[in-house]
């Protein structure tokens, strides 16, 4: 019998019964039925959104695809995210700043927010022998899954619970509104790997299905520290400063052109790699959305926090001498170049025609996207950073998404 066939009577046969809730119905079919479609290597996880669980892995996307309509609550993403390593373009410093301002674009009922993760409350690094090899840019990643969504910013709104549109969070599991450097730094666990070695707190604007106003957990989020592609040599850039926080993009923005905060299609069945822009692409079923924030790395090397958010950061000028880039002479310490990769698979065409990002506060009859934007608050353990800096970074290493570069790997 068909394997779709099969999955069809099953349903059937299992949900007339009355026996068991429908959702560890589904539960048990998708895995039973996962075992007899797996001809191969599993690529796609099958797996609940709301409860940050995995129920079943498949070999192609449409088998997958044919288990999650079982329930309301079930998506698929890539077991192994399909990995950006597209240079980004250069992005140099603004003449002015825009302030950072908070406006929801859509009503969300709290109630149909997921449940928080629960992270990992320990330290998770072990020896290796693996040697991270030589590499164009010094690179260090690491991946962080969803945390939490709340209407929080304790960088904009400090201390104001429910001030902001709603964001979702990775990293750090305790991250509200009252967060501050101290307790982002020792309390909390962790949704990234390697445990609470990484305490640091990323969040971006929810991305919101304006067709059933529900906000859309992401599959996981890409941190990148590298040297960048434009300052040389490697050992100018400098570990992370403790307590550092900073805002990249612009929540108010309408307008198309960013550079700092892009949208691409990357994966998927079709293996697409197109629709590089600054709005939401539509991209195949299957594909993953990648939003894209870029943030400055040319620290004042005296302010942790600026009024703005902003002001003690600047992105890379151009060299006086007319050939490359430098920090400018304001904003002298080079730090690692950090980079959001916040992924969506897409569950099914046309998907993404109804996705907007919770600032998207303007008309929406133009496209959405615009307001992208990404806040970071550091929370690493300073030997751990320290030791990625060097090992990874300023030594010209790719240490991948698991490797520190001084003879430890994350896990």
């Amino acid at each position: 019998m068909p394997f779709s066939a099969l999955l069809v009577r099953s349903t059937a046969l299992l949900r007339s019964t009355r026996l068991v809730p429908t959702f560890l119905t589904t539960i048990a079919l998708a895995t039973s039925c996962a075992a007899m479609a797996q001809s191969g290597l599993a690529s796609w996880q099958l797996y609940s959104p709301s409860r940050n669980e995995t129920v079943a892995t498949y070999a192609d996307f449409a088998a997958c695809r044919l288990a999650a309509k079982l329930a309301r609550d079930l998506s698929c993403k890539p077991v192994v995210p399909a990995r950006n390593d597209t240079p980004t373009t250069p992005v140099t410093q603004p003449p002015g700043v825009t302030p950072p301002a908070m406006n929801n674009a859509f009503h969300v009922d709290a109630s149909s927010l997921p449940a928080a993760a629960v992270g990992v409350g320990y330290d998770r690094v072990q020896p290796t022998a693996e040697i991270a090899p030589p590499s164009d840019i010094g690179a260090f990643r690491i991946p962080c899954s969803f945390s939490h969504m709340a209407f929080d910013d304790p960088i904009v709104y400090p201390g104001v619970p429910g001030a902001a549109h709603l964001h979702t969070f990775f990293g750090n599991t305790a991250t509200s509104a009252t967060s501050t450097a101290e307790s982002i730094r020792t309390s909390g666990n962790s949704t990234c790997l390697g445990g609470t070695i990484n305490r640091s707190a990323y969040w971006v604007p929810t991305m919101i299905d304006t067709a059933t106003r529900t906000p859309i957990v992401p599959d996981v989020a890409g941190i990148y520290y590298k040297q960048g592609y434009t300052l040389n040599p490697p050992t100018i850039i400098q570990p992370l400063p403790v307590g550092l926080r900073m805002i990249a993009g612009d929540p108010t923005n309408s307008r198309p052109g960013s550079t700092v905060a892009q949208f691409k299609c990357i994966g998927g069945p079709n293996n697409s790699n197109d629709q590089y822009g600054s709005s939401i692409p539509n991209c195949d079923a299957g594909a993953q959305v990648y939003q894209v924030i870029v943030f400055p790395q040319c620290w004042d090397g005296r302010n942790l926090d600026s009024p703005d958010h902003k002001s003690h950061m600047s992105y890379v000028v151009a060299a006086a001498s007319g050939s490359g880039f430098t920090c400018p002479a304001t904003h002298p310490v080079a730090i690692p170049e950090i980079t959001f990769n916040i992924v969506y698979t897409v569950q099914t065409t046309n998907a993404t025609r109804t996705w907007r990002l919770a600032s998207d506060t303007y008309d929406r009859s133009l496209p959405a996207g615009y307001s992208s934007h990404g806040d970071w608050f550091n929370g690493w353990e300073k030997p751990i950073s320290d030791a990625w800096a060097a090992g990874c970074v300023q030594a010209r290493r790719d240490c991948h998404a698991h490797l520190l570069g001084d003879g430890r790997m994350m896990y």
